[in-house]
């Protein structure tokens, strides 16, 4: 049996494959000077390369799953100031943008791994 054989039975991601589920998270960080690129991204890596792996299906869908979360959290925090109730969550700012930088960091490392993540804070709206 030959080495891509092998690779189809065991559902190993190859080197590609781990390279392109990395991309889909890490390369959201340019989300922080190009507002909105970090919805884009994902989107179009999923939409790429969902036909040819599952391991970068998974991966491009989780992480745009999880940019679509920060991405309603930010929404919701910008109405609430509008009417200054947000005010009193503007100390809790850098501990989120933290909290998600660790994650897209965490999330890469595995993917470039070859492991399945699961971000621990995400609605799952892309199935």
């Amino acid at each position: 049996m030959d080495r891509d054989s092998l690779h189809q039975i065991m559902k190993v991601p190859d080197s590609d494959e781990k390279n392109w589920a990395m991309f889909s998270h890490i390369l959201t960080l340019f989300g922080c000077f190009i507002p909105g690129i970090n919805v884009v991204i994902p989107l179009l890596i999923w939409y790429q390369k969902k036909d040819q792996s599952e391991f970068i299906a998974l991966h491009a869908k989780e992480s745009l799953n999880f940019q679509i979360t920060v991405l309603l959290a930010i929404a919701a925090w910008g109405l609430l100031s509008a009417v200054l109730i947000g005010l009193i969550f503007l100390p809790l700012i850098p501990f989120a943008v933290v909290f998600a930088l660790v994650f897209v960091i965490r999330a890469s490392i595995k993917a470039s791994r070859g492991d399945e993540y699961r971000y621990p804070v995400c609605l799952r709206l892309v199935n």
